[in-house]
């Protein structure tokens, strides 16, 4: 073991030094201002590499510039990053120099003015397509376009988001077999354009210099006949089934098991329970919706976290979900929230803390120094479409279940270094559906209603990640 640990170290030291500091630092900053995301986390890798060479070579200037660059591209990516940002304001602070020319501020100013939003100039309707003109030039990171579906009002919602950009007034649109098209500023630098109707419509879009174009085509055929031979369920099943997802295959692992209990929170309720019930229930909306689901475990069996991820890999699944609930000592019960994280190596202790209890119950002969540095070599072509589906994911549960629950906390997307996901050949998230510690959100968490509906946001999420990344 400490042979294998040597030999990883020694990779880790030979990747960090392979190209020069200010090489990197050039790489990073041109993949910053690139569109893709893809681009964006090469940009925060490089970032984070500069960072542990300063810390090495302790050079302050080049950790500043890192800590930068690991914030701007971290805020871009929805990764946590508030550690880095505590520490470069503690680094500033010891390192800052009043400008000693009144033009350096003129530049700044001038700076400024250039990130100003872009203006909407015009709507209207060209061969049949709604065109949306701007005054600047729009490219793909300003445009965010996804798909919605409410299952009581048989209602589907396709929206368009667009950033950083500015509405004079509100707008409501007409177009035969539409329901509703109405654009508006939806938060103080976003646009929100939304195409509304009870049946299936197809958009495709694209983008021409400072033009959105979108074509609108309602599919719907022969609602009436269809009515006839099917009943209610099953016209559900079958709208909501927009997106061709094929035979994608899920492996929802429930965490714990047996012997291993997990987290023993309000009123000794266990983790192993309540997240078995919601994935027992994901599995159920899941399959209704086409997919093709395992799990790792149906019953109260406990099974190695290296176990987990083999399992998903011989099914040649598409997506791995790994259900946990969340807890914290005696006398800070008051806690609470829900986070969805994907791998990575981290930094941040509350990352840490949640990872420590649910690493613990395997792999416990690596000490941590080991654990990272096998982490910087897994799963780095996986983390990119692992951040997109915790995104996915986080903000469909958030959605869902604040219709019908007060005071829901969402704690954010995270990165941490899970060992149940290290292994997966495929995108994968790990999901804290609450604190079993906080009485209110325990007493939530075994109530069947809270379970199905939570399991229903995760779902939402799965199918929101296959439309957006079809």
């Amino acid at each position: 073991m400490r042979k294998a640990l040597a030999i990883l170290l020694l990779l880790l030291a030979v990747s960090l030094h392979a190209i020069s500091d200010n090489a990197l630092l050039k790489r990073a900053q041109q993949n910053l201002h690139k569109s893709s995301k893809t681009a964006i986390f090469n940009a925060y890798n490089d970032y984070k590499n500069l960072y542990l060479r300063a810390i090495i070579k302790e050079n302050k200037p080049l950790k500043i510039k890192a800590l930068k660059g690991i914030i701007t591209t971290g805020d871009k990516l929805h990764i946590d990053v508030s550690i880095y940002k505590k520490e470069l304001k503690n680094s500033v602070k010891t390192t800052y120099k009043k400008p000693k020319y009144n033009h350096q501020k003129k530049k700044i100013k001038k700076k400024i003015k250039l990130t100003t939003t872009n203006k909407l100039q015009k709507v209207y309707w060209s061969k049949g397509r709604l065109v949306l003109r701007f005054k600047h030039q729009l490219r793909n990171k300003n445009v965010n376009f996804f798909k919605l579906y409410n299952a009581k009002k048989n209602s589907y919602k396709y929206v368009f988001d667009i950033a950083p950009a500015m509405l004079g007034k509100q707008r409501r649109l007409s177009r035969n077999g539409i329901q509703s098209i109405k654009i508006a500023q939806y938060k103080p630098s976003t646009i929100r354009l939304v195409i509304k109707n009870n049946s299936i419509v197809n958009i495709r879009y694209a983008l021409q210099k400072n033009e959105l174009i979108i074509r609108i085509k309602n599919t719907k055929t022969k609602k009436s006949k269809y009515k006839k031979k099917q009943n209610k369920k099953n016209i559900i099943h079958k709208q909501h089934n927009y997106a061709p997802i094929g035979k994608k295959v899920i492996v929802i692992d429930p965490g714990h098991g047996g012997k291993d209990s997990g987290a023993t929170g309000y009123r000794k309720y266990k983790e192993k329970k309540v997240v078995l019930s919601i994935a027992k229930y994901l599995k159920e909306y899941l399959q209704k919706r086409g997919f093709k689901v395992y799990m790792t475990r149906s019953r109260d069996i406990f099974i190695k976290l290296r176990d987990r991820t083999r399992y998903a890999n011989r099914k040649k699944a598409d997506l791995f979900i790994s259900i946990h609930a969340n807890a914290v000592a005696r006398g800070k019960h008051k806690t609470q929230g829900i986070e969805t994280y994907f791998l990575s190596p981290t930094r941040s202790s509350r990352s840490k803390r949640v990872a420590e209890m649910e690493n613990k119950s395997d792999i416990d002969d690596m000490n941590y120094y080991g654990k990272q540095s096998f982490l910087m070599f897994m799963n780095n072509h996986k983390i990119i479409a692992s951040n997109k589906l915790a995104i996915d994911i986080q903000q469909s549960i958030l959605s869902n279940m604040r219709k019908y629950y007060r005071g829901v906390r969402d704690n954010g997307v995270r990165e941490g270094p899970f060992w149940v996901l290290v292994g997966a050949q495929m995108p994968a998230a790990l999901i804290e559906v609450g604190f079993i510690t906080h009485p209110k959100e325990a007493r939530r968490l075994v109530d069947k209603t809270y379970q199905r509906r939570f399991a229903k946001g995760i779902a939402d999420g799965i199918e929101r990640y296959f439309i957006k990344n079809r």
